[in-house]
């Protein structure tokens, strides 16, 4: 089970060792370092980050529960490949959290507080995505996520929603390679901070829910080309 003591035995031990290796491995995946089906092997991996195979084997418990890795018999653990179906289903959580969270941190911000957001997606950013500047934008999506994460204070959705967004950056970054994407999502996102700012956090909620929606539309339309 998540955070049992016999999961957890060795990362309460040497906490830092553990999260030094934890967050090593996690980062690895979720920016495809290690692409999905790559094995993982546990002497090799304890011999780099210089270790014991058992806290290799804790790492990877914890890994498995958060669906980054999965151990099959006779070839042991591999960095997890999403399915159509499995991308469709966190799109489905995605939509209802993430609305969520945009409403209770409108809620609870103040809505002067938005306007830095609301600069950082403005003429600027255009101006970014005419230059083929795609970082700017993904890290203007990270900055708003993690402020509305933040602004909602709710542990509860703040743990859930870290756990899918590392099984899903990835294809996150790559629907943004996708010819009109970005320039979509920006005009949505203005939108939604237009809402917050206005203190409007029912139609904040639903913009979210649209903006989730359509991202998971375009999955569909180029899906053969993102998994």
């Amino acid at each position: 089970m998540p955070g049992s003591p016999r999961n957890l035995l060795h990362l309460q031990d040497a906490p830092s060792d553990a999260e030094r290796v934890l967050e090593t491995l996690r980062e690895r995946i979720v920016e495809h370092v290690l692409a999905p089906g790559t094995p993982l092997r546990e002497l090799e991996l304890a011999a780099e980050f210089g270790v014991s195979r058992a806290r290799i084997r804790d790492t990877f418990q914890v890994l498995e529960e958060r669906g980054l890795i999965e151990r099959i018999p006779h070839r042991g653990a591999v960095v997890t490949r999403l399915q159509a179906d499995q991308v469709d289903e966190l799109f489905e959580v995605r939509e209802v959290l993430e609305a969520q969270t945009v409403r209770l941190a409108t809620e609870k911000a103040p809505p002067r507080s938005w306007e830095p957001l609301q600069r950082r997606f403005g003429r600027a950013m255009t101006r970014k995505l005419a230059a083929n500047e795609l970082d700017a934008y993904v890290e203007a999506i990270e900055a708003f996520r993690t402020r509305c994460i933040r602004e909602a204070r709710n542990q509860v959705l703040s743990t859930l929603l870290a756990g899918i967004y590392d099984r899903t950056q990835v294809l996150i970054r790559r629907l943004v390679l996708l010819p009109g994407r970005a320039e979509e999502g920006l005009r949505q996102h203005r939108e939604i901070l237009a809402a917050m700012r206005a203190g409007d956090a029912a139609t904040a909620e639903t913009l979210k829910r649209e903006n989730i929606r359509d991202a998971r539309q375009w999955f569909h339309d180029y899906q053969k080309y993102l998994l």
